[in-house]
């Protein structure tokens, strides 16, 4: 599957200031593939390692870091010729090798001409645990699943894309009914890789939604493998309760809502450990829509999202054809899968910051805040046609010199003081502006 993420890989490749890449992301989103595809179409040579239960690898760096030594071993493991521009040496699990983010350092500083990168599931999580990345000396992509855009390339939609690119919005209304058909489909399937391949062998929605499971199993083992039992059980209470918390209304996270009598003090390490593991997304509330966002966010309050909205389906226990028509028993939830598909898409974006926006007695709420370069926009997102934007208008009205925009179903407008998205156009939409 192709990618966007692999133009930020060629740009890498072709920097006279490259260091070592950590290739950042939770598990399951193609962070193997991508690195041994990159490796595979742009380099002569790779040198791929599988570091985890690698009993071949598994002092590579215990016993210093003598560079030559090193990249002598890395060849005669892989049997590939390690020649500095030529061949790519990926490290995949690297934080399974003791010491191995560490040594990214002494790549860095005594062997810049060879071309390093490293993924692993829960980097984050090790970073909090004694081998950190040594600041200023790796370079630092992050990876998601696939965008509702990534999912139209995958399944041979790429003319809808190239139109929704172009943002000619008159072709775009024409063909409304094919971009909410994969939308739809999309809000099922979500962007996990092995889940869009299943969904393009089979066409089979069962098949899918095992994927989905096995995964949400795979995540399950891996807090057990990363924190300590009592830990498992929070994080899990956190995990479980995020449909739950996304139904409410405001979908601000309450403790309370985890089990009677929950404190901050008890799950604030399990939400970090969630955030970490790239499995949850944290939007916090702000105070003002001011630049930057960052100094005007209320820490202790915040909506957690999921990395995907398959992810959330699955986990939600959600039928599929729920999901896949219009006509469905979704009712209260409709509005947390279309909130949770436009923070997932996004935070893909490059400089983009996320909040959103309560006034002190809450009784004025704005989705979204995004901070995208120097812009500042109020968002309202709606998950079907419902136009009716009044808290959108009194904050515009407040704010005037502040463009909104409502994401939803319906067709591109510009009413001046808002301008109305198509919710399968939330990303495209920035392109170029």
């Amino acid at each position: 599957m192709k990618r966007e993420i692999e133009s930020k890989l060629i740009a890498w490749k072709n920097s006279t200031h490259r260091k070592p890449l950590i290739v950042m992301g939770a598990r399951q989103v193609g962070k193997t593939y991508l690195l041994q595809q990159f490796g595979k179409n742009h380099y002569e040579h790779l040198a791929y390692i599988n570091c985890d239960n690698n009993p071949q690898v598994a002092n590579l760096f215990a016993e210093g870091y003598d560079i030559e030594r090193i990249l002598l071993a890395i060849g005669a493991i892989t049997k590939v010729p390690i020649i500095a521009g030529k061949t790519l040496i990926v490290l995949d699990e690297i934080q399974e090798l003791r010491h191995g983010l560490t040594a990214l350092k002494y790549f860095c500083e005594l062997a810049p001409q060879h071309h390093v990168a490293v993924a692993g599931s829960l980097l984050g999580i090790t970073m909090h645990h004694g081998a950190s990345a040594p600041v200023g000396k790796v370079d630092i992509i992050n990876m998601y699943p696939l965008t509702y855009t990534e999912f139209l390339l995958a399944i041979g939609q790429e003319q809808l894309l190239q139109i929704l690119k172009s943002k000619d919005w008159r072709t775009i209304q024409m063909l409304k009914l094919e971009f909410i058909k994969y939308l739809r489909i999309y809000y099922f399937v979500g962007g996990m890789p092995e889940a869009v391949l299943k969904y393009i062998e089979t066409n089979d929605a069962m098949s899918v939604r095992n994927v989905q499971n096995n995964i949400l199993a795979i995540y399950h083992s891996d807090m057990s493998k990363h924190a300590s039992p009592q830990e498992v059980v929070r994080i899990t209470q956190v995990w479980q309760s995020i449909p739950s918390q996304l139904a409410r209304e405001n979908k601000k996270f309450i403790y309370g809502a985890i089990k009677s009598g929950a404190r901050a003090r008890e799950f604030e390490l399990a939400i970090q450990w969630l955030q970490d593991a790239g499995l949850v997304i944290r939007v916090n509330r702000a105070s003002k829509a001011n630049l930057p966002l960052k100094f005007y966010e209320d820490l202790s309050a915040f909506k957690l999202y999921m990395l995907d909205t398959g992810m959330l389906g699955a986990l939600g226990n959600v039928p599929p054809e729920q999901l896949l028509t219009k006509d469905n028993e979704l009712s209260g939830i409709k509005g947390a899968f279309t909130e949770n598909y436009v923070v997932s898409q996004i935070i893909t974006m490059r400089d983009v910051a996320i909040c959103y926006y309560s006034n002190e007695n809450h009784t004025l709420e704005i989705d979204m805040l995004l901070q995208e370069r120097s812009n500042i926009w109020p968002i309202e997102i709606k998950a079907e046609e419902n136009l009716r934007s009044k808290s959108l208008r009194t904050f515009v009205n407040d704010n005037p010199e502040l463009i909104g925009l409502r994401f939803s179903m319906s067709d591109y407008r510009d009413q001046q003081w808002m301008r109305n998205i198509p919710l399968y156009a939330c990303t495209t939409y920035f392109l170029n502006d």
